[in-house]
């Protein structure tokens, strides 16, 4: 006999499980469907960001910037270590166990909000404005009824035509975050933020790192003065970067990769890698949804087709996260899975696009919300800019991490936060002073009148504000 709910979430993501618990915290009997397995084929509720993605990245990219601080930085400090070794095992073990504490604790969050889940393979069956039948495949199959339908499945990474993913020579994020032992030589296919941020964790640890980009810019959806900053501190840790590079064949050995493609001056290249990452791009998940079953529209680009509400053409049938329009950010996800829980209940969800932060976790960290200065030259919009060095900041010094800046764009005549970008130690906590002041539409100089504590990173944050009308105190 088939289970009826109010509200059944397709895919326990980011979008997926914070959509869920939402509305069963409004009053809803809600489920959410989730296939992901762990290594014993229990669930992994959670989605690429907990399993494959943004958790496990994190996990790697701190344990090897601690072998890296071992290494190399704690001499500095006075501290000397002396036969450092790399055990590459205990470190991809404690990042399973990380991921796995982030698995259990979505499932404690469902029992603890009355979500039911079920474990495995979520599709449409039929239904209209009066309820839709969803399958469950999973273990046994099942049944179930919602009169409201929200599909959050998420992404997979984009393969290149010629190169199908085999995890094992030819990686995805999924393969990056496993590589067995560490590569004499990587390389890496796309110079975006996972292509950064995988490369970075195989330097740190030993790799000879190469990165081939197609476009002729590096990080072009970055603030130009921030992305160039980066691409000198990245080059000078040690990754090679090309940009301009047009790919051709790619031959997989027994045990290594060979990679053909033409440099930004024409010029035929070869390299041999013993692993390959290629992280070019993420793709809607729609398989085996059965969107075409029951009429659910998707775009040009195989994107479920939403309006600014999260609406499908199917009455009662939402969708969120990486599978619709946006950016591929688990927390543009999960405030889309909030907003429509509410709509459902009648009130008035809210995701402004304009403050999502955007974040790159490589060291330093690079962090930045709203418009580039590019964007705003483009757009014809007259501002102001002000910048402040992490060198001229005490705490940046006394942490020995001193590279980059925080900037501030200002509405030229109102001087309203624009954007602001950061490259430096903690960018991606440092952001979310401005998120906050922009959401509240706040001026660079409501910034710069609020007492930091000192000595402290955010001190950085005020002095970019006041750079913006010149009047910076310690730069």
């Amino acid at each position: 006999m088939s289970k009826n709910f109010d509200v059944v979430v397709i895919g326990g993501g980011p979008g997926g499980y914070i959509a869920a618990i939402r509305a069963a915290q409004l009053g809803f009997s809600t489920a959410c469907i989730d296939e992901w397995k762990n290594a014993k084929n229990g669930p992994a509720p959670g989605g690429t960001c907990t399993n494959v993605g943004c958790i496990p990245s994190k996990a790697l990219l701190q344990s090897s910037e601690h072998y890296e601080h071992a290494g190399h930085a704690f001499a500095d400090h006075g501290i000397e270590v002396k036969g450092l070794n790399l055990n590459l095992g205990q470190m991809l073990a404690r990042k399973d166990t990380i991921v796995k504490q982030n698995n259990d604790g979505i499932l404690y969050l469902f029992k603890k909000n009355k979500v039911t889940f079920f474990h495995g393979r979520g599709s449409f069956v039929k239904g209209d404005a009066n309820g839709y039948e969803i399958k469950v495949a999973g273990a046994a199959e099942e049944s179930i009824t919602a009169k409201h339908v929200i599909v959050a499945t998420g992404s997979n990474a984009r393969a290149l035509p010629n190169a199908p993913f085999d995890e094992k020579l030819i990686l995805s994020n999924t393969g990056a975050l496993a590589i067995d032992s560490v590569p004499k030589k990587l390389g890496v296919i796309g110079a975006g933020v996972i292509g950064l941020e995988m490369g970075s964790v195989w330097r740190r640890v030993g790799a000879e790192v190469t990165v081939l980009e197609a476009l002729p810019g590096f990080l072009s959806a970055v603030d130009e003065q921030i992305a160039k900053e980066a691409f000198k501190l990245f080059t000078k840790q040690g990754l090679s970067i090309s940009l301009g590079v047009k790919i051709g064949a790619i031959t997989p050995g027994k045990k290594d990769v060979t990679v053909e493609y033409t440099d930004d001056k024409g010029n035929a290249q070869k390299a041999v890698f013993d692993r390959l990452i290629v992280s070019i791009g993420r793709v809607p998940n729609t398989i085996g949804l059965n969107a075409e079953g029951v009429g659910l529209k998707l775009d040009e680009r195989g994107f479920i087709a939403v309006d600014g509400d999260c609406k499908t053409n199917l009455p009662n049938v939402w969708a969120v996260g990486d599978v619709v329009r946006g950016p591929m950010l688990a927390h543009k996800a999960e405030e889309e899975g909030v907003a429509v829980a509410e709509r459902i209940a009648g009130q008035h969800g809210h995701v402004n696009f304009n403050t999502i932060p955007w974040v790159i976790y490589t060291s330093p960290e690079i962090a930045w919300v709203g418009k580039t200065e590019q964007q705003l030259k483009a757009e014809g919009i007259a501002y102001k800019a002000g910048s402040f060095p992490f060198m001229a900041n005490g705490r940046a010094r006394a942490l020995g991490d001193t590279s980059g800046m925080v900037k501030f764009l200002a509405d030229a005549k109102s001087d309203e936060i624009l954007g602001v970008h950061i490259i430096g130690p903690m960018a991606s906590e440092l952001i979310s002073e401005a998120v906050v002041a922009m959401e509240f539409r706040a001026s660079s100089e409501d910034i710069a009148r609020i007492c930091h504590a000192h000595p402290s990173l955010s001190e950085a944050t005020k002095e970019a504000a006041l750079a913006v009308d010149k009047r910076s105190l310690n730069f």
